[in-house]
């Protein structure tokens, strides 16, 4: 009566596809892996996931327009500050 059975873990499977969503799934997936191997290289003192970690280190780079086609700037008008003289 336990998950020996495979119609009990056909069922667990539905089960979370119901709650959590076929979105959400792989992503617990990864993130479950990547906590066990990190719990994994803790406690044998290895390192042996390093690919993610330096594709995390490197800067994104970001296509940016030419100058020529951004709008141009146009002046803001300045607002002058009132002092008022309070009473003493």
């Amino acid at each position: 009566m336990g998950l020996d059975n495979p119609i009990h873990i056909a069922f667990l499977l539905i089960l979370l596809l119901l709650v959590f969503g076929a979105k959400r799934l792989p992503e617990m997936g990864r993130s479950l892996g990547d906590g066990m191997r990190g719990f994994k290289d803790a406690i044998s003192g290895e390192n042996t996931h390093t690919d993610t970690q330096q594709q995390a280190a490197q800067p994104v780079l970001v296509a940016q327009q030419p100058v020529a086609a951004q709008a141009p700037v146009q002046a803001v008008p300045t607002v002058q500050r009132v002092q008022e003289k309070v009473p003493a």
